[in-house]
């Protein structure tokens, strides 16, 4: 391209300025193009709101339910409505810069743990190196809050690495004081099994009454949540968790599908604390939900707003009628493997 471009210039009087103009024009055009190609991250600079000052990073990395579409949409619903500075990180192919779900190795960014003061994540089975995971060890020893989505409960999984210092981290790990890895010891629970059957059944969120009666700032306002994704298993939660809503199998993939009695329910949400040695304890705000088509439903999106509010110590920020609505345009994929749109740079997530 840049020789045709040279090859069109035919040299005449004051062709010299013309041809340095165009030179120019080229040179910032290059600079712009490589400067979207090495963007890394995206980050959503708050407005005005009871967010102000306050900085959430948001990880998207699974194979599966699309979490590179729905982490943007909530930084940018956050910072448009409440004025939190966002800033959502990415898992990418070193060798195309491409966004690639799959790629279970490299998440850029993850610096801006050291600067957030809360921590949304949706990963799965992420493997990566020692330098990235010790911002998470970092995080987590500072005792900041977190919320865990969907896969969060299998966020890591060292199949390679096992000698790292982090592979206490892995889904399964039989580590001592790390039973269950990250998704155990810290969220609450690890990789089970899926309850409901996957991809046929969807899930009733069943609001815990004396919980709502009490009126706990995070089911504030939030009455109606059903999503595509299934109901995973739990049995490993602590006693001291408390359990906000529990998740009933539907028949069938629609709203209006029936409920499947013959299954039991299972807390699909939650609340506990955590602590990491030599750490200062935390929060932690765990669902099982949270494939990007499951934040269609606005009180899901209430629940995790609510959640981050909670998280941060402002309750009484919360109110039943909070804003959630969706900033631009979202149209979330399906879940499924290799589902995720190829080619996909993080400039294109904006």
């Amino acid at each position: 391209m840049t020789t045709r471009f040279f090859q069109s210039i035919t040299f005449q009087p004051n062709s010299s300025i013309r041809f340095l103009m165009a030179f120019g024009m080229l040179f910032f055009f290059s600079i712009a193009c490589q400067a979207q190609k090495d963007v890394q991250w995206l980050q959503f600079e708050g407005k005005e709101g009871p967010g102000k000052g306050k900085h959430i990073v948001l990880i998207s990395g699974d194979d599966e339910y699309r979490s590179e579409e729905s982490m943007p949409m909530l930084g940018k619903l956050l910072a448009e409505h409440y004025g939190f500075k966002c800033t959502v990180l990415f898992p990418i192919d070193p060798e195309t810069g491409d966004v690639v779900p799959s790629y279970q190795n490299n998440i850029p960014g993850l610096e801006h743990l050291a600067t957030a003061d809360l921590m949304i994540l949706l990963t799965r089975f992420r493997e990566l190196d020692d330098q990235q995971t010790q911002y998470f060890e970092d995080y987590l020893k500072s005792g900041k809050p977190i919320i865990g989505m969907r896969t969060s409960t299998h966020a890591f999984h060292y199949s390679k690495n096992k000698t790292s210092p982090f592979a206490k981290y892995g889904f399964d790990s039989k580590e001592k004081d790390w039973t269950g890895g990250f998704g155990q010891k810290i969220l609450g629970e690890t990789w089970v099994a899926h309850h409901g059957d996957h991809g046929k059944e969807g899930t009733r969120a069943l609001i815990d009454g004396p919980a709502q009666l009490a009126d706990h700032p995070i089911l504030r306002g939030v009455k109606d949540i059903w999503v595509a994704s299934d109901v995973y298993t739990v049995k490993n939660l602590i006693p001291e968790a408390k359990v906000l809503v529990y998740g009933q199998p539907t028949k069938g993939m629609t709203a209006d599908a029936a409920l499947i009695w013959e299954k039991s329910v299972m807390p699909i949400a939650w609340t506990k604390e955590y602590q990491i040695e030599g750490g200062q304890k935390g929060k932690v705000f765990t669902t099982t939900m949270g494939a990007s088509v499951d934040l269609e439903s606005a009180d899901l999106r209430k629940l995790i707003v609510n959640a981050a509010f909670w998280s941060l110590d402002m309750p009484d920020k919360i109110t039943e009628d909070m804003n959630v609505s969706i900033v631009g345009n979202y149209q979330p994929t399906p879940f499924g493997f290799g589902t995720f749109r190829k080619g996909m740079r993080v400039s294109d997530f904006k």
